[in-house]
């Protein structure tokens, strides 16, 4: 039983790290997301962020303003 419990932890860690990878890249879908929430209700990065799971707002907010921040 020690070691189904001990496979169950590695399981259970290696999709918290699945989990943390988030941190990455986005993806065309989440890209498509924030941009179709960004054109709804403007720079509200916290409730964009409710809408893309694993994001944080400030995570949103940094990857729109690198991405479509205009330098006029």
């Amino acid at each position: 039983m020690d070691k189904m419990d001990i496979d169950s932890s590695s399981l259970s860690g290696e999709e918290i790290s699945s989990e943390d990878s988030k941190t990455g890249q986005f993806s065309e879908d989440e890209e498509a997301l924030i941009a179709t929430m960004y054109r709804l209700i403007g720079e509200r990065w916290a409730l964009i962020a409710g809408r893309v799971p694993g994001r944080t707002a400030e995570e949103i907010e940094k990857y729109w303003t690198s991405r479509y921040s205009s330098s006029e």
